[in-house]
């Protein structure tokens, strides 16, 4: 062949071939089109994986019920402090002011000797 245009066709039919000849082995026609027996990992997985969307349904009911105790508690706590604030408030307006009282004391000092 000394045509560069009949090296070019031989060329594009011979990659057509072979790509056309690559999806028919990846499709595999000659596999049966029965259903494989079921792997017992997978059905325990499947259990597995049941279980543990139960428990973490269960694990949420218990966190929304706890923080809802908490929230409960936080505001009974906050409202006893606003009342302790106010009585100390209330206490301090009625008390009268503490006297202030100056001392004079003498230096302090402290020698030593060798």
């Amino acid at each position: 062949m000394t045509s560069h245009v009949g090296r070019l066709y031989a060329l594009a039919i011979a990659l057509l071939v072979f790509f056309v000849t690559w999806a028919a082995v990846a499709a595999k026609p000659w596999a049966t089109t029965h259903t494989p027996a079921k792997d017992p990992r997978l059905a325990a997985l499947a259990a597995r994986e049941g279980r543990i969307r139960h428990e973490s349904v269960v694990v949420a009911r218990i966190v929304r019920h706890r923080w809802a105790v908490y929230r409960v508690a936080l505001r009974k706590r906050q409202a006893q402090i606003a009342a302790a604030k106010q009585a100390q408030v209330a206490a301090a307006a009625a008390a009268p002011a503490p006297s202030v009282q100056v001392v004079n004391l003498p230096p302090l000092t402290v020698t030593r000797t060798s």
